[in-house]
Order: structure tokens, then sequence, then C-alpha cells
């Protein structure tokens, strides 16, 4: 084994120790796992608890279900129970575990019944799995129990066996997390006889429990699901406990199978039989292609094969795997070793003796580092590639001379430059001319060219520069060593030149694919609508893969097409139905795919970790497969950040939505609140007046009926007001507000506005402080008369009755300032920001008339729509509340001004 292999087997793994280092400051988590309620998991997690209490732990009980069953009963008996606390769900009040108290309590082991159980409405956690990873976070320890049916990856197996859909679920993640995973197991018959005894259910309530869904065979196959599953944990802590202690294994408590690809014939074959043996284990397995350098010149039929072999893999439930390395063996040994690999299935060495002696065989190379890992060597069959999917071969890379007339001409180079040095130069040196000719052409051509070099330079070396010169023949044995030793340092070097140009070439694509990535990462982040998102991606994946591209997105039951490029939103019937059957299945469809390969292009979900978002179809005017396994890994990387992209915008505009939804709901609870009010108040004045005034029209004396119809009057025109303002409102919202502006005076629409209100302010002393200098403003008078009465009925309703409201404008700088002034409480800080929305009041007193919470956002919005700004503020001299209107002073004014 390679020393470098060794020391990097000798050291733990980063991620086994950051999970390890994370696990110590949280409490630890023990579930009991069941296949069915009334197995005992309840019962042993009591038993579990009185252990540790007489072990001198602080146990206390958060939740346990007894269910009146008196063995359970009496294994409680002896804890502290911490009270469970009372939420209020429907006109009744439910229990719930307390969790604040358990946190006060703070002891070192909780025991907590039903991990999966849903807790009522209003609750801190929607789930009760949410409140044990609470209690896990503050370093206290949880006993909980768990039926396997809960389990959410295991739902709708569940759903199968038993005809029953589980509604409360918990994460595999939680299992994962565990500490300890204990199962407790029943045999069907002891738990049926446990049913018919009454220790589970009640009488009738067990009897049709075993005649759906406690049925032996039902049992059998929940009880199968608890231990595999139970297996599969125990597996993964194992994994975790070699790779944080840097174990080499494999441990074989487990099996793992992994299967070797390469660009041969062979890879669907091998695949095959790995998913057969790993069948007969009952073992996870992947399958593991290892990219050397010389992946990049690898031939374009050769990467096709590839990929199909790791697309078969994943088909067949498998993990597709690539990694980066520059020994094959090494790096699926350090993969085996780092992963508890057990059986390593390999293909039967296909190259000729003579070329193993110079080249090494892997099928060797394993076997040799194995260990303890069994490897499987198998011949597999060249002509399952064929049967399994249609493939046409690229076309066969064409002989380019070029690269050889290079070569030629740096030995010609070369050698005008040996001649030089001849006459000063031993002939021995002159080599090292014709080497550098060597290197040049494997840095530029490559490693034929280079050995075509180096046959050309020991030839141009013999003839030109040995005696007898200008023959091939050699006449010192000396010189004959020399040219045998050049020409193996120029084979050697030129092999060494053309692998580092290779590596180098690889570099840079990768470099070029990580800069592009990143870049297209970039502009995602900075794209806030989804058209912009989709065209991105289009344009970036089209550019990149040298692709056509068309996005499709769900829309109204169906999927259709969003944006493509070059732009096509043209799609055949063929195509329509492997679009939609690649959404509805959530798997490739169309040209090269197993279902409907018959479509003009490839369609492949898009998908995030929560869900699919839509489909990418890709075609070109190539033939044969769309993809080389670098383009698939780049469309993966791609499709993954469009991907994320696509749902974040949509949660953006999800959120959004609620938001307005949200704002919606509060206007229309204030529009109905205010109309309650400000409706119904003014309508019963009138109605009552009106009825006075109609049933007693004798008896009124005339003082008294003048005062009735003054009340129909004043409160027709509060009325009247109010419905304005709404339509003042509604057309403010649509933006249908164009004022009628012209050339006003100021002080004349002050007056007009002071008249409206006079009734209104009756009870207020009003001053105002206008110049009769003041510039003429371009407004619409009507608009700015409704901001003025707006604002003084506002003053008029917070300021206390005999206090005086000011109105004063001054001009300044190119503007007009206009301030209205009472002195009524002002507005609290708080409500500065908010005082123009819509339909938003200020807490008010006693003695302020109700109004709708419009006039301020009506000023607002009519004062805006004539090119000013208002704003609201508290007086600096005394109490009382100002609002600040300032418009623009128009030039032509400023000229009329100027001519005066």
């Amino acid at each position: 084994m390679p020393d470098d292999m060794r020391e990097t087997r000798s050291r733990p793994s980063p991620d086994a120790l950051l999970e390890s280092a994370e696990r110590e400051d949280r409490g630890r988590l023990k579930i009991f796992l069941g296949a069915a309620p009334g197995v005992g998991k309840t019962y042993e997690m009591l038993l579990s608890g009185r252990a540790r209490k007489a072990d001198g732990v602080d146990v206390v009980i958060g939740v346990v279900e007894t269910h009146g069953r008196q063995e359970t009963e009496a294994l409680v008996e002896g804890f502290e129970i911490i009270p469970r606390v009372s939420v209020a769900y429907k006109d009744r009040r439910l229990e719930e575990m307390d969790i604040d108290a358990i946190l006060a309590r703070r002891p070192a082991l909780v025991l907590v019944d039903e991990l999966a159980h849903t807790n009522v409405t209003g609750s801190r956690h929607p789930k009760r799995y949410l409140d044990v990873q609470e209690l896990l976070s503050a370093g206290i320890d949880v006993y909980t129990t768990l039926n396997i049916q809960h389990v959410e990856s295991l739902n709708d197996v569940v759903a199968q066996i038993t005809r029953i859909r589980v509604r409360e679920t918990v994460p595999d993640s939680i299992i994962d997390r565990a500490d300890d995973v204990e199962i407790i197991d029943l045999t069907p018959d002891d738990l049926i006889k446990r049913l018919h005894d009454g220790k589970v259910y009640l009488p009738r309530t067990a009897s049709r429990a075993v005649e759906n869904y406690f049925s032996p065979g039902n049992l059998t196959a929940l009880r199968e699901l608890a231990l595999r599953r139970t297996a599969q944990r125990v597996d993964d802590q194992l994994l975790s406990h070699m790779q944080a202690h840097a174990i080499p294994g494999p441990w074989a408590a487990g099996d793992r199978v992994l299967v070797c690809i390469d660009e041969g014939p062979r890879g669907a074959s091998m695949v095959r039989y790995a998913k057969r043996q790993a069948d007969r284990l009952r073992a996870p397995w992947a399958a593991l292609h290892i990219e050397t350098p010389r992946s990049a010149g690898m031939a374009e039929p050769g990467k096709d094969r590839i990929a199909a072999s790791l697309r078969l893999a994943e088909q067949l439930g498998g993990e597709a795997i690539t990694l980066p390395g520059q020994s094959v063996a090494s790096e699926v040994i350090r993969h085996a070793a780092a992963n508890n690999v057990t059986h390593i299935v390999i293909g039967k060495p296909a190259k000729a003796r003579w070329r193993e002696l110079f080249e090494g065989s892997v099928s060797h190379e394993l076997i040799r580092q194995a260990g303890d890992i069994s490897v499987h060597v198998i011949s597999g069959n060249e002509r399952d590639v064929q049967a399994s999917r249609p493939m046409t071969a690229a076309e066969p890379e064409r002989f380019q001379i070029w690269p050889y007339l290079w070569s030629t001409v740096h030995v010609g180079l070369a050698l005008a430059f040996g001649t030089l040095l001849f006459r000063v130069l031993d002939v021995r040196n002159i080599a090292l001319v014709f080497l550098m000719a060597v290197l040049a052409s494997a840095l530029q051509s490559g490693l034929r060219p280079a050995l075509f070099a180096s046959v050309l330079s020991a030839l141009a070396f013999n003839f030109f520069f040995l005696e007898p010169r200008y023959t091939f023949t050699i006449s010192d044995p000396e010189s004959v060593i020399a040219l045998g030793f050049f020409l193996g340092v120029a084979v050697v070097a030129s092999n060494l030149t053309a692998r580092v140009q290779r590596q180098a070439t690889a570099a840079r694509q990768r470099a070029r694919t990580t800069e592009d990535l990143y870049l297209f990462s970039k502009k995602l982040a900075g794209t806030g609508t989804l058209d912009d998102v989709l065209w991105a991606t289009a344009y970036q994946i089209a550019s990149m893969l040298k692709v056509r591209v068309v996005i499709l997105l769900p829309e109204d039951g169906t999927i259709a097409v969003r944006a493509g490029y070059p732009p096509d939103d043209t799609l055949v019937d063929a195509d329509i139905a492997a679009a939609r059957w690649a959404w509805e299945h959530d798997r490739p469809a169309g040209r090269g795919a197993d279902t409907l390969p018959g479509a003009k292009r490839l369609y492949l979900p898009l998908r995030t970790g929560r869900m699919a978002v839509g489909v990418i179809g890709l075609d070109d005017d190539r033939q044969g497969p769309l993809l080389t396994p670098e383009q698939q890994r780049l469309l993966d990387a791609l499709a993954d950040q469009a991907a994320v992209a696509i749902e974040r915008i949509q949660l953006v505009a999800d959120v959004d939505r609620a938001r307005l939804a949200a704002e919606a709901d509060r206007l229309r609870s204030a529009l109905l609140s205010s109309i309650s009010h400000d409706l119904k108040t003014p309508l019963a004045a009138i109605m009552g007046a009106a009825g006075a005034l109609r049933d007693y029209p004798d008896e009124i004396p005339p003082a008294d009926r003048i005062d009735l119809l003054a009340t129909v009057n004043d409160e027709s025109e509060r009325l009247y007001r109010f419905i304005a303002n709404l339509l003042d409102m509604t057309r403010i919202e649509s933006g249908a507000t164009q004022p009628n502006a012209s050339l006003q005076y100021l002080g004349d629409i002050v007056g007009t506005a002071l008249r409206r209100v006079a009734k209104i302010a009756g009870q207020h002393r009003i001053e105002t402080d206008l110049p009769a200098d003041l510039p003429m403003l371009r407004l619409d008078p009507v608009l700015f008369e409704q901001v003025l009465f707006n604002l003084i009925d506002n003053a008029a309703k917070y300021a206390p009755a005999g206090s005086t409201i000011r109105i004063q404008a001054w001009a300044d700088d190119g503007r007009l300032e206009l301030q209205v002034l009472d002195e009524g409480p002002g507005i609290p800080p708080a409500d500065l920001e908010r005082i123009f929305d819509s339909f938003y009041r200020v807490d008010k007193t006693d003695h302020v008339r109700a109004g709708t919470g419009l006039g301020l956002s009506i000023c607002r919005g009519f004062v805006e729509a004539m090119g000013g700004t208002i704003a609201a503020g508290n007086r600096a001299d005394r109490s009382g509340s100002v609002f600040t209107i300032t418009m623009p002073v128009p030039p032509e004014a400023l000229n009329l001004e100027e001519m005066s």
C-alpha cells in the first residue's frame, strides 16, 4: 500500500470528528422502536428509566401514556412527573408536555412517550419531536418511544402493507441522530394474544384491529421493517465510529458492494452483477468511476459508456460516484476503506500481457492492496451494452497531420541549432538540443507527436552528428549506448511532459468551469424575477454545453414552456408527452432515455431537496448520446443552482402573496370595522331624526324640528364625507387620480377649505399666517382643498375644544411649505411612520370623534399626485402635532413674481 494512502487511512475522518463534536454539548437520545402498538415500548422505556434512577440519575417523566394498562401504571409510580400544561383548543382544554417546566427543572434524563405526537395548535412546536430536540439542545438526555409506521421514509411502504395511511410522522434524521435505538420485538402471535387479552385496546376495538391492522402478515412485514431500519442505523453508527477513530477496516458487520466502472464495453453487465450480489447480501451498493488525467483524452464512445453505466447504476437503486485521482487502484481502495466496503467488483483485465508489464493492471493492484476486502473479478459481457440501450457511436477520431508537421519543424530547428553548436560542443551535448525539441512537441501536440519527434530526433542525431556522419551507421560503441539512452530519455520525457500537459489542460478546463459556475451563481443571486432566472439558466446551459435548451414549469395543472435558448416555444406531441412524463414521474424522458426515446429533446426534471420545480429539455443536431460525463456533471451543477434559484423566487412570491393576503385581510377587517361604526352611526341618527319628524309632525315644537332637520343634514354630510373618502382612496390605489393642475393662489384655496370646515371646527380657533407675496402654485384646487379639509378635520378631532389650529406658509429656495399645527396630545413616535397608512389610527381618547383612518392617507396620495410631499411630526414649542406640505414653485410662477 502506498505511504500516502496508509497515512490517509490512519487519520480520522474530519466529518466524523465534527459529528462527534456536535454531539458533545447535546443530550443523548435513546429511541425505543417498535413494529406496532402494544409491543411494550413504553413499558421498556419505564424499566430503563427505573434502572437509571436506581443508579442515582435524576429522572423525571415529561409525558407517558399508560392507556389504562395496570402494569405500565405500576411502573410510573415513584417517578417525579412534570405536570402538563393546559392549552385551549376549540372550546375545550387539552394537556401537552410542559417543555418550559422541564427546562426549568433541568433533570439529567426525561421520559417522553409517543415521539410522533402532534401538539395542540398554539403550542410552541407543532410536533413533539421538536420539543425533544429542544430538550436535547439544552443538554438533557431523553428516552422516547416510536413505532416504525411513523418513520417518514417508510410511510408509503407501511400504507401499502396495512392499507392505512399514517398521518403523524417524524423525519428519518431523528433516528439517524439518535445515540441509541433499541428495538422492542414481539412475535405476531404473542402480540395478537395481548390484543385478545385486552392489554392493548378495549375488547371491541381489539377485535376490529385484529381483522384489519394486526393481521399476522401485516405484523410480520412491519417487524421486518423495524429490524431492517434498526440494522441500517447500527450500520451507520459503525461506519461513523470507524471513520472517527481511523479504523482501517473493513469490519464485515454489514456488507457493502462497490463496482468499478471504466470506459470498457462491459460496464453495464458489471453493474448488473453488483446489483445481484447486493441483493443476495441484502446490502447497499455503489458504482465508482475514477477520473484520471488520461480521462481528458478519452474518446467520446468511452465517455458515453461510462455515463451509461453510471446512469444504469442509479436506475437500479445504487449510488453513482465519480472521483478524481492519479491511481485508479489506490483511489478505489481509499474510498472502499473510508466507507467500510466489503466487496469490490471489477472487470477481468483486457490488456495484453506485454501492456500490463509496462502500464500495470488495475485488477492486480486492487487484489494486492485490498487487504480484507473481497475482490470479485468478472468477465462481463461486451454485447450487453448494445442490448441494454442502443447507442450511436461517435465518429472515429480523424488523423491530423499538423501536429506531426510541427514536431518535424521542432526537430528541424533543433538540427539547425545543433549544427551551429557542433563546432564548440561535444557531440553528446548536442543530444540535449534534440531533447528540447521532443519536450516542445509534447507540450504543443501531445504524446504521439512527441514520440514521433523522439524517433525523428534519434535518427537526425545519428545521421548528422555521430561518426561516420551522414550515414545511419555507428562506429563507436559508446555512441550506440548514448543514442539508446537518448531515445529512452526522450520517450520518458515525452510521456511525462504529455501527462503534465493533459493535467494542465484538465486543470484549466476545471478552472473555467468553476469560474463559469461561480459567475452563474452570482448572476442568479442578483436576479429578482422568475423570467430573469429562467432566461439566465437557459442561456448559461446552452452556451456551456453547446445545446438548445427549453425550460418548462408547471402551469394550470400541466407543464408549459417558460424560456428557451435559442427562443423556441413550439413542442411536438412526442416532446409534450415526454416533458409531462418527466415532470410527473421525476425521471428523465425523451431522446436517449428509456421512456419515449422518440422525442426530439431529452427532458430532465429540475429538483431541489424539497420538491421538483420544473423540467429542462435539451437537444442538438449531433447523433448519438447528448451529453458526455463531464457535461452531465456540469449540467447537474447548473440545474441544481437553477432549481434552487427558481425555488427561491417561488418562495419569495409565496411570501409576498401571503403578506398581501394578510394586508388585504387587515384592510378588509379595518374597512368592515369602520363601516360598521362610521356608516351605521350617521344612518342611525338620520333614521331616528327622520322617523321622529314623520311620526310626530304636530307634537314636535318648531325649535326641536329645526334641530332634528339639522341633525339629518349634519349626519348626511358626515356620511357623504365618509363615502367620498372611500371613493378617493379607491381612485388613489387604482392610479386613476389625474390632477387638473393650473396656477393657483394658495390663499384662495385655504379660504375655501376654511368655509367648508367651519361647522366641523366650530369649537376651535383657527389662525392663518399666509404672506401676501406667496408665489402661485401649479396644483389641482379641488384636490388641494380636500387635503386642507382633511388636515383641519384631523386637527379638530384630536385637539381639545377651545384650542387653536394654526395654518402658516412661507416660500424658500424654490419651494413653498405649508403647515397645519394643532394643540392636541401630538403623535406618538412609534406612530409617525404609519400615520399615513390606510385605516391606521393613533390610539384615540374619549373625546375624539370616530373616523375611518383614511383622511391622512388621502392627503398623502393627493399631495404626491400633484408633485409634492407631506410629513408628520410634533411641535417643538408645545404639545401638538404639525403636518408639513412641501410643494415645488413652478418656473412660470417665479417669472411672474419677477415681472411684478
